[in-house]
């Protein structure tokens, strides 16, 4: 079983997190936490459906796509789920804005390994309950293999683990993807063919900076400009007052990114 000092270990030291990712940007260290913490990992943000305007633009229609089609797809070919009964993030920053007790799922043959203690194997109908009850409270979905998890959760092989972040934009673990070194940070990103972009309508005002949990956002000549450090999350498109900013996909983005996914992990072990 997972010693829970290891539980209060990063309660206590979460608030440092920040300090301890900008020490990933020298090389010797860098390189270390790498292999031990990230080792070939493929994480994806998933932007909301609700921000996500259209598919195929050279269609005389417009076709709506639901990126949480991708959680549930991996939901439904899974044979184990296992639900957390808390959020380390949220719990450890106490946050007053989002429900601590909507944890991650995990899947996969290596979920079964997760200390009970720390939630429960789930069916299939309650892990589609659970995202769908995180996306009703408003958090983003992380989703991918995560190296850092297999680790502090003592589950044995990476690749055997996938894990769904339930996202906050307060407390997330990952806003601190702006000081990690970036060949941490590069694995990351963005959901395949997501593309964010912002309309003369745009007057300045700064709010979607302040949204930005990777700094991604910059006004420059009273105009908002958007880089590639963009991870598509769509939390701007939502917070802009004058819907000045826009979240399109490529018509293949839903494929490419289960592909993507899927490739970096053997939950069913196939």
């Amino acid at each position: 079983m997972l010693p829970l000092w290891v539980i209060d270990f990063i309660k206590k030291n979460f608030q440092y997190r920040f300090f301890y990712a900008r020490l990933t940007r020298i090389p010797v260290i860098g390189g270390i936490v790498d292999r031990l913490l990230f080792h070939k990992d493929e994480m994806v943000y998933l932007p909301k459906d609700s921000v996500v305007v259209e598919i195929n633009q050279e269609i005389p229609y417009t076709n709506t796509v639901l990126p949480s089609q991708i959680v549930d797809r991996f939901i439904d070919e899974a044979d184990t789920h296992f639900i957390m009964n808390f959020c380390i993030c949220r719990d450890s920053t106490q946050c007053q804005d989002y429900p601590i007790d909507l944890g991650c799922l995990f899947m996969g043959e290596a979920a079964a390994k997760i200390d009970p203690r720390l939630g429960r194997l789930a069916t299939r109908e309650e892990a589609h309950r659970h995202v769908e009850r995180a996306r009703e409270a408003g958090l983003v979905h992380l989703i991918g293999r995560n190296k850092l998890d297999a680790v502090w959760l003592d589950t044995g092989p990476d690749e055997k683990l996938m894990t769904v972040c339930n996202c906050c934009p307060c407390c997330c673990l990952w806003k601190m993807l702006p000081n990690l070194g970036e060949h941490i940070s590069e694995k990351i990103t963005a959901m395949e063919g997501v593309k964010v972009t912002v309309s003369d309508d745009c007057v300045g005002c700064g709010t979607c900076v302040d949204a930005c949990f990777v700094n991604a956002i910059n006004i420059e000549n009273g105009y908002a400009t958007i880089s590639d450090e963009c991870r598509g999350c769509g939390r701007c498109v939502e917070v802009c007052p004058e819907k000045a900013i826009v979240l399109t996909v490529d018509n293949d983005s839903l494929e490419k990114t289960y592909s993507r996914i899927s490739s970096a992990l053997d939950i069913n072990g196939y």
